[in-house]
């Protein structure tokens, strides 16, 4: 038990060690990626370009129901953009398909003649009107490698019109090839250089630079600005190969308000809807997360020819579908910073301060090992050494002698030899010395009734001065011979 006890420091002070080895290089590359249960919500609604507030009608939208009127309307409008991006199939190890939807609704509007309405919107699964207050709606779905957040091509569509019962979303839904840059989410460890940037209204990939750093709910973010050329969203096909709907109209020049020299107020006149757009995107740099967006949107109708045959007062109109700048809310931009502060906690703790504390608590344990087992060591060499002093355990003679009649009290005048026998280098037992240096000794009056080869010796008188006293054994016990080792044997007939 006590090895045992003594093992555990050095066991746990290894696995510390290890363990801030293997976190950095096995769990932190498991939270680099982008997380299986990703569900982002934002809202955005228009504000001032000017960054003045209590405008309450910031935008200008098209008036859809002044199609079947005699004249081309545009309304003064308050919109809200709302998107919900999640996790769907397929989703692995390897990719995670996002599926965003997004919409943008009419608040409120006012016409040019400061009457307002605040529209309503139909249900999902009903017919709707041209008043309603949808006004766009899709769902872009794309599959991204989880390690770069860059879209790898296994899901890459976007959904432009609601699927009945029974029909499969794909078939109303067209396929966009091809697509590289980052949307809902960047890389890890992103830099302060350009990246590219996918704009889902105009169907491409945008180059978006850095433009600068700026503190946002106490999270550092990079600021990205790009800005979408002007495309004509006429020639992006719906999922019947056909324009989308709203993206080219014929009417009269007299319904879109244009005349002058070489127009006739019946010339029937085709416009395209153009847009364009400029996107600011706050991102966290070590997680990729996006903490706030601001995004200039501007549509418009205008003659595709714009060749000197055309007549200027045509090449020159323009005419409104959406102008807007989308600002994310308060509320949104709290919530994104919350996450992405808490999940730069988690690759902080993981990749510095976990290990850090693992490996110093791992060395303490092993230094605590060290020294258990050399004080352990310590402890058992010092059990196995002899006293300093061997003459320590004869200061204090015995005064008992051990004789074969028994136990029997030994004079204590008579000197002691461990001291002498000591310094001169001799064995304790005085059988084990020469004769001459054999005390002395007068056997007792009778032999003992025993015959055992210990005898009980009577000590010197206090007038023999002598250091030494020469002891010889009664005629009894005198040895036969006088050699050296002085062997002495039993009388005859014993």
């Amino acid at each position: 038990m006590r090895r045992l006890w003594l093992a555990l420091p050095a066991f746990l002070g290894a696995a510390c060690i290890a363990a801030a080895i293997a976190i950095p290089l096995f769990l932190v590359p498991q939270l680099r990626v982008v997380p299986l249960d990703l569900d982002i919500t934002s809202v955005a609604t228009t504000v001032p370009e000017d960054g003045s507030s209590g405008d309450r009608f910031p935008a200008e939208i098209f008036d859809r129901c002044s199609v079947s009127e005699r004249k081309a309307r545009v309304l003064d409008a308050h919109l809200t953009q709302q998107r919900r991006s999640v996790i769907v199939d397929p989703s692995d190890k390897r990719q995670a398909t996002l599926q965003s939807a997004q919409t943008v609704q009419i608040d409120r509007v006012r016409d040019a003649a400061g009457n307002e309405t605040d529209p309503s919107m139909a249900a999902a699964d009903s017919e709707r009107k041209c008043d309603d207050g949808l006004l766009t709606a899709n769902i872009d779905r794309v599959s991204v490698n989880r390690k770069s957040s860059v879209p790898n091509g296994t899901v890459s569509s976007l959904q432009l019109e609601a699927a009945p019962e029974g029909v499969n979303p794909k078939d109303v839904s067209v396929d966009l090839p091809d697509r590289k840059g980052f949307q809902y989410k960047f890389g890890f460890d992103v830099g302060k250089r350009a990246y590219l940037y996918y704009d889902t209204n105009t169907r491409q990939d945008i180059p978006v630079n850095f433009k600068g750093e700026k503190n946002i709910n106490g999270v550092t973010t990079y600021e990205f600005v790009g800005d979408v050329p002007e495309t004509d969203v006429s020639g992006l096909p719906n999922a019947q190969g056909e324009a989308a709907l709203g993206t080219m109209l014929t009417m009269p020049a007299s319904w879109w308000g244009i005349s002058g020299r070489g127009v006739k107020p019946n010339d029937k006149i085709t416009m395209h809807r153009y847009a364009t757009a400029t996107r600011h995107v706050f991102v966290e740099p070590k997680t990729g997360t996006i903490i706030d967006g601001l995004e200039d949107q501007h549509q418009y109708f205008r003659s595709p020819d714009q060749s000197s045959d055309t007549p200027a007062p045509v090449r020159d109109f323009r005419m409104d579908v959406l102008k807007a700048r989308f600002k994310w809310s308060d509320q949104t931009v709290k919530n994104q910073a919350e996450k992405a502060d808490h999940y730069k906690g988690l690759l902080t703790l993981g990749s510095f301060w976990l290990p850090l504390i693992l490996g110093i608590v791992g060395v303490l344990l092993l230094a605590l090992w060290g020294f258990l087992m050399w004080r352990a060591r310590r402890d058992r060499d010092g059990d196995d050494t002899p006293p300093a002093d061997d003459t320590a355990a004869w200061d204090e003679p015995d005064t008992t002698a051990n004789t074969g009649a028994g136990r029997h009290e030994v004079d204590p005048t008579v000197p002691a030899a461990g001291a002498a026998g000591a310094a001169a280098g001799a064995s304790l037992d005085p059988w084990d010395r020469p004769t001459e240096q054999i005390p002395r000794v007068d056997p007792p009056g009778e032999s003992p009734a025993d015959d055992t080869a210990t005898q009980t010796f009577t000590p010197p008188t206090a007038d023999d001065d002598s250091a030494t006293q020469t002891f010889r054994p009664t005629d009894e016990f005198r040895p036969s011979d006088d050699d050296d080792t002085q062997h002495f044997r039993r009388p005859p007939g014993e």
